[in-house]
């Protein structure tokens, strides 16, 4: 027989089932056990308590039939003077049987978790190792106690049971389980890591994935199942979930034993005991909790949940979409009145049967998606530094908070904006039915998360079916507690507290792989986070027909508020028929991902620190070293007279006799012969040991330079162009006069601000004037064709003016020292100043020297 139905019930937070009223409440349900409509008012959540187990008691399974319907326990007081004391106890006896077979099961279930972890102990010391001895350890953690416990437990209460006394004595048993709960205690508090753990090893370790995905469960005495199959990550919420279960029998055994029985005061202080602690954890447990039954009668658990952006009618919606383990639901938070309750509105679902991906050929006649220009992206994020900045100013002063809050009410909306806007990568579903949805994300990495999480539940046998509105309403209603992510992803809702992230060069040297089964073309990517989405920042070059790449590629990547590095593993794909998707669709396929935290501590040291990122049975060995921004622009005087780099720009044209340093004209004619119409040129990094050839053959003034730049990587040398500017003894616009230009680009006034930036241009050393001119050129040639290369004259500033303007030593040393105020304060105005250049119509050094002065300033 099926266990009582509680189809389309949401599963309480552990304190609301604890207090909520405990009788069965047969009116309340039809005779199927389904929801009547009257059962849930607006903002209930109670749940009346059902053994969940897969085998009930044969006396309650027979009641159950005999009644057609929920089980009504006898009326009580609570002191035990029911109608008919001698029927109370007969439930005393029905409740401890259904508890005592839940009980076997749940055992069952210890034993099952357990049986490969002495296989995988004795491993660990070999010479290879599914697992180390600590993921043993913490995957593991005080299963091995709980089950002792229990095993205990059962063996003294079953003998109880089977040879039923109504005088007989068991609340000592009860007492006794109580008092154990401190093992709980050390279990939950270690549940999250076990998980996450666990989840690590399944994607690193092929052998404990299979192992963790099918561990096989006793089935109970009477039954005619000998196993069932169940994964890992489900036996392990089990101990979580046992608490609540035993805390509610206590209840009802409370409720059928008489006051003046030797078991009442013993009951009491059990619960007593157990309550205290549902309430001291309630609230530290992952919130991945059972939601509902789904229509094969199996638990619905959440699986994944998360903030995405839905192209809907033409326009980007921010969605909170819910993978449930049958069906996949997309839902927007309601608005609700300032302290109500917040609730989601279901826009649509799909069930995973029904769901499909489109296939390649299906997308391209997809319609393509409007990508929102790079150079509106980066002046959103000016905004918001900007903002930034002020609200540090306010605080330093002790502003008021009214100022303070409208400040960062500003800054949520140009931070939701960017959300919005920002991502440009296509998730495409349908459903079998005919209807497709759109999803934009921000990186493959995550399109590629969700993919697999949907294909992984799709394996296993799911079957179609339609919800009722009162089954979706109850659906929709439990995501609130389920859901696993709280807040939209923006920094204007992080703590102060909170860590700010690094600013400054990430420098990242990819240098092989291993454990690829068949040969293949292979290149990796690297992504950092940047205000609240990731951003691709850096690709290898691919490595062709090997199981072994090995690519020793170094990459400087800036970092604008990051925590996280990513790294994609890529199999390239040459077939031309895949290749013609719509603008943002990736045909290359994933063969691996993995992601570190950036840890401040970790990577601000000045060496190389080596690590390795396992996924899915491929590891990618690399290191990296963190310089922050003022450091990586940090001026050193200059003491070489040979060579170009760190040489002054005057002694260099002066040596040369030239007016613009050889290797200045030479990068920049290489750049437009071949690399002007390069996505992302000067944005993406080139190798760092093809820069460095690079810089030495320039030094050495080598007679094959011409040879080397036509084979070098363009990104090599648009990077080789970047690092002469950045190791000038000091910047291009010099520091006598970085102060005026700060000042200049403030003004209001145009008339003024003209006369005061081309006074300023005046007032520069003939060398440096006549290459900043040549370099403004060039780069406005470069966003002349900024359709193809994605590069406006926005983002070619953003790269270059933080290189050709900079404090001098004296002048940082009173500028803020928090990272993020460097990089709001100083570099977007060194920005703006280069932009103003930019957007200006041509200048002649000619002209420029020959006007007369309008507006005088003392510089």
């Amino acid at each position: 027989m099926e266990p009582l139905s509680h189809r389309g019930l949401p599963r309480l937070s552990w304190i609301d089932t604890l207090y909520s009223n405990f009788n069965y409440g047969a009116d309340e349900y039809d005779a199927e056990g389904n929801e009547e409509p009257k059962a849930l008012p607006e903002g209930s959540e109670t749940m009346p308590y059902i053994d969940e187990s897969p085998t009930m008691s044969p006396q309650l399974s027979a009641r159950g039939q005999e009644s057609g319907d929920s089980v009504s326990p006898t009326p009580t007081d609570g002191l035990g003077t029911g109608v008919d004391a001698g029927k109370g106890l007969e439930m005393r006896k029905l409740v401890l049987s259904g508890f005592l077979a839940s009980e076997e099961i749940y055992i069952n279930q210890l034993e099952a978790l357990l049986l490969p972890m002495k296989p995988l102990k004795a491993t660990a010391t070999t010479s290879q190792p599914v697992l180390t001895l600590q993921q043993i350890e913490t995957i593991f953690y005080k299963i091995q106690d709980i089950y002792e416990i229990h095993k205990e437990f059962y063996d003294s209460l079953c003998p109880k049971v089977q040879q039923w006394d109504s005088n007989v004595t068991m609340g000592h048993l009860f007492q006794k389980l109580a008092s154990q709960l401190g093992v709980y205690k050390a279990f939950v508090d270690n549940y999250k890591i076990a998980l996450e753990t666990a989840e690590k090893c399944s994607q690193s370790n092929y052998q404990f994935q299979k192992i963790s995905e099918e561990l096989k469960v006793k089935g109970p005495k009477d039954s005619k199942e000998s196993h069932t199959s169940v994964t890992m990550e489900a036996l392990l919420y089990k101990p979580i979930d046992r608490v609540t279960r035993s805390t509610l029998v206590l209840h009802d055994l409370l409720k059928h034993t008489p006051a003046d029985h030797p078991d009442y005061p013993l009951l009491q202080d059990a619960l007593r005991i157990s309550q205290n602690f549902l309430s001291s954890i309630n609230e530290d447990i992952d919130p991945r909790r059972t939601a509902v039954t789904t229509p094969k009668g199996e638990t619905r658990q959440l699986v994944k949940d998360g903030f995405l952006v839905e192209l809907s009618e033409g326009s980007r919606k921010l969605r909170h979409v819910f993978l449930f383990t049958d069906v996949l639901l997309c839902a927007k938070l309601k608005k609700t009145a300032v302290g109500k309750h917040q609730q989601y509105d279901c826009k649509w679902y799909v069930p995973l049967a029904d769901l499909v991906f489109p296939s390649p050929e299906e997308s391209e006649h997809c319609p393509q998606v409007h990508v929102i220009p790079d150079h509106e992206l980066e002046d959103m994020k000016m905004k918001i530094s900007a903002i930034k900045s002020e609200v540090q100013k306010e605080k330093a002063n002790k502003g008021q908070s009214r100022a303070i809050e409208r400040l960062k009410k500003k800054m949520f909306e140009n931070e939701f904006w960017l959300l919005l806007n920002s991502p440009a990568i296509p998730f495409r579903i349908h459903n079998r039915n005919g209807k497709s949805y759109l999803f934009l994300l921000s990186s493959d990495y995550e399109r590629s998360e969700w993919r697999e999480a949907i294909q992984k539940l799709q394996k296993k046998d799911l079957q179609a079916f339609v919800l009722s509105s009162v089954e979706l309403q109850v659906l929709t209603g439990s995501c609130f507690k389920l859901r696993t992510v709280h807040n939209i992803p923006v920094t204007s809702n992080k703590d102060d507290d909170e860590s700010p992230g690094l600013y400054g060069f990430l420098h990242v040297i990819v240098h092989s792989a291993k454990g690829f089964k068949q040969s293949a073309n292979l290149y990796c990517t690297l992504e950092v986070d940047s205000f609240g989405y990731f951003v691709s920042k850096a690709k290898t070059r691919v490595f062709r027909d090997t199981t072994e790449p090995q690519w020793n590629e170094e990459f400087e990547i800036e970092l604008e508020g990051s925590q996280s590095l990513r790294i994609l593993c890529y199999e390239k794909c040459y077939d031309k028929t895949k290749l013609n998707k719509d603008n943002n669709e990736i045909v290359d396929k994933i063969m691996g991902k993995g992601q570190i935290q950036l840890d401040p501590q970790a990577v601000q040291t000045k060496n190389w620190h080596m690590d390795v990122i396992e996924m899915n049975g491929i590891k990618v060995e690399f290191s990296m070293k963190f310089t922050s921004r003022d450091m990586s622009l940090k001026r050193t005087p200059s003491k070489k007279q040979t060579g170009v780099f760190g040489v002054k720009i005057s002694v260099v044209t002066k040596r040369e006799r030239s007016k613009v340093p050889y290797i200045v004209r030479q990068c920049i004619e290489e750049v437009e012969k071949r690399g002007i119409e390069e996505v992302g040129i000067y944005r993406i990094s080139g190798v760092a040991t093809d820069i460095q050839a690079l810089k030495a053959v320039f030094d050495a003034n080598n007679k094959d330079i011409l040879v080397m730049l036509s084979d070098m990587d363009i990104n090599a040398i648009a990077g080789t162009l970047k690092l002469y500017f950045r190791e000038l003894p000091e910047p291009l616009l010099t520091d006598r006069l970085y102060p005026a230009f700060m000042e200049g680009i403030a003004l209001s006034d145009p008339a003024a601000k003209e006369n005061c930036m081309m006074h300023l241009l005046r007032s520069l050393p003939d060398p440096n004037l006549i290459t900043f001119l040549f370099l403004l050129e060039h780069l406005k040639r470069v966003a002349e064709k900024e359709p193809i290369n994605k590069m406006s004259l926005h983002n070619l500033a953003t790269v270059f003016g933080p290189t050709l303007l900079r404090p001098s030593e004296g002048e940082s040393k009173g500028h803020l020292t928090l990272a993020s105020d460097i990089w709001s304060h100083d570099v977007m105005a060194q920005v703006q100043v280069l932009l103003y250049y930019l957007q200006h119509p041509p200048i002649s050094f000619t002209e420029l020297k020959r006007n007369t002065l309008y507006f005088s300033t003392d510089v």
